[in-house]
């Protein structure tokens, strides 16, 4: 069951004006953030690994998705 979040009104707007900068939508906006986000737990948990080659792969992920 999705649950629907109420964010304060100056950061829905915020994010409103990012979206509308990107040209997509305030749910899509989201999805590219929270992807951001995971790509770089990813590529921290590759470091701490010592695995510098990974590592790198997973930064060049993330530029694709900026």
């Amino acid at each position: 069951m999705l649950r629907k979040m109420v964010l304060p009104d100056d950061m829905a707007e915020r994010l409103k004006k990012i979206a509308q900068i990107r040209e997509i939508s305030v749910n899509n906006l989201m999805f590219e953030l929270s992807a951001e986000e995971e790509a770089k737990k990813r590529c921290l948990a590759a470091q701490l690994r010592e695995n510098p080659k990974r590592a790198l792969q997973l930064l060049d992920e993330l530029d694709l998705l900026a």
